[in-house]
């Protein structure tokens, strides 16, 4: 999914040229013609994620300073370009102390509107990764700082936001690399617990024989190496939010103690002589399916049913394809600016390929991907080059069987503005043969086929934008793509419904 751009404004033929130009660097629009409406649009409880404003300064009723002024009270951080008709100075400077980002002049041109629309996306998704960074490490991490488009994720979002205003234990599951912490964190600085400690345990790294001193503490002398005592996690995170990360890796007698303390909500520290109470709410996590391990007798059943309260399974990045393009843009925009680099993008061709793989490591994967790229990448954008994990990986598109006087394609462009996947502009107008060689009317599956490989190659990959314009189900073309057995195409039969 492309970047989504708000143009306001209240001259029918100015929204249409400048929507346009927008669509053809690469981005969604969202169209209204008053400011009002643009306030609506950015602030309605069911209002589409808006990542960018075009904004006319004069308009009838609310004009661009006013909805400027109810962006800045709303607390919304979203980039503001202002156009307008006169490029005073005067209007420039209010509408800069005002909040806005850039300003062009109409009639504005799509090249000084593209860079316009880069900077000031990057600009913004190196503030989102700064202020991620920052709540992270104090604890105050919220929902909003979770980056998703994703119709997969928006119920577990719905979930956890519910879930994070009681007290209620919270099972996480998920694939390595999903961003379960990342869940647990949001969870606490969302509740009422959140001015209180978020202690993280990883389960699966403590040695056995210290699991219980880890979590419950001990008291000096109580075993070999007890030179001092020690209060354990559970007493830690009195008040706050304990994330028992990789549960299931906890040895069965650790498990027996971890039930009697969440029954009785009280700890007894090893050598200790009577229980302490503690006051934690319980976010546990696990890349295995913990029911599964209880079958095999690995996990205690009633320990099972004392964490599994509310569970949420976060979806892998492979079955939400369209948080993609996003989180590229959030992680380049945070190396590059780490690294001291000038890198601006991603090409459309490379873009192409990411989209499409299945990163069996999840968003930790194409993290470091990025990471890697920014350090190693000699230019000023990245390319195929600078990710080593494509070679192997040719694209899709080379692969399908040509038909008969296909469709020529449009051009990959040199450079991706906002590092999005581009619907770029119309190629030059071809033919669809419906005859073969031999004066037989061709196979309708065959012009299927050749029309499906045409709108992928046309949308750059951009799957979910191929189905809406061919009028299907992102199901229906994932099915169709099997079908004409194109290899590596990345989604799988009944893998995602529309």
């Amino acid at each position: 999914m492309a970047a989504s751009i708000l143009i306001a404004d209240d001259d029918a033929v100015a929204r249409r040229l400048v929507e346009n130009m927008v669509q053809k660097c690469g981005y969604e629009t969202v169209v209204v013609d008053s400011g009002d409406a643009a306030i609506t649009a950015l602030t309605a409880p069911d209002a589409a994620a808006i990542d960018a404003v075009i904004l006319d300064l004069v308009m009838p009723g609310l004009d661009g300073m006013g909805v400027l002024a109810k962006i800045r009270e709303a607390g919304l951080s979203v980039p503001v370009i202002v156009q307008t008709a006169h490029g005073g100075i005067d209007n420039v400077i209010s509408a800069m102390r005002a909040g806005a980002a850039d300003f062009v002049v109409k009639p504005v041109g799509v090249e000084r509107l593209q860079v316009s629309l880069r900077n000031a996306l990057n600009a913004s998704a190196l503030k989102g990764e700064l202020q991620r960074i920052r709540h992270s490490r104090e604890g105050r991490l919220t929902f909003s700082d979770i980056i998703t488009r994703s119709e997969a994720m928006a119920g577990v979002m719905r979930a956890a936001q519910k879930a994070a205003n009681s007290a209620i234990p919270v099972l996480i599951e998920g694939e390595s690399g999903v961003g379960k912490e990342l869940f647990a964190r949001a969870i606490h600085g969302s509740g009422e617990r959140k001015a209180k400690p978020f202690v993280a345990v990883n389960c699966g790294a403590i040695p056995d024989n210290l699991v219980e001193s880890i979590l419950f503490g001990h008291e000096k002398g109580a075993f070999t190496g007890a030179t001092e005592r020690h209060m354990g996690k559970f007493v830690e995170a009195h008040g706050g939010t304990l994330f028992l990360d990789e549960v299931s890796e906890l040895p069965l007698t650790a498990q027996v103690k971890l039930l009697r303390a969440l029954q009785e909500g009280a700890v007894e520290a090893v050598g200790g002589r009577k229980p302490v109470k503690v006051d934690v709410r319980i976010v546990s996590a696990t890349n295995r399916r913990l029911l599964e391990r209880v079958k095999q007798g690995h996990f205690r059943e009633d320990l099972f049913y004392r964490l599994h309260v509310l569970p949420l399974t976060i979806p892998s990045l492979r079955a939400r394809r369209e948080d993609i393009p996003h989180l590229l843009r959030h992680f380049l925009a945070r190396f590059a600016a780490e690294e001291n680099r000038q890198i601006t993008g991603i090409s459309g061709e490379a873009m192409a390929h990411l989209a499409q793989l299945d990163w069996p490591g999840n968003i930790r994967q194409l993290e470091n991907a990025v990471y890697r790229a920014v350090v190693m990448s000699e230019g000023d954008q990245l390319g195929l080059g600078d990710f080593p994990l494509l070679a192997s990986q040719p694209y899709p598109l080379t692969e399908i069987p040509t038909a008969p006087l296909m469709l020529e394609p449009a051009a990959t462009p040199s450079m991706v503005s906002g590092n999005e996947i581009p619907i770029v502009p119309l190629p030059a107008a071809g033919t669809l043969a419906m005859l073969t060689p031999t004066g037989d009317v061709r196979a309708l599956e065959d012009m299927e086929n050749e029309i499906i490989r045409f709108a992928i190659s046309h949308y750059r990959g951009q799957m979910s934008e191929v189905a809406r314009r061919l009028k299907i189900g992102r199901s229906t073309l994932y099915r169709k793509l099997d079908e004409a057995g194109v290899p590596g195409h990345g989604g799988k039969s009944g893998e995602e419904t529309h």
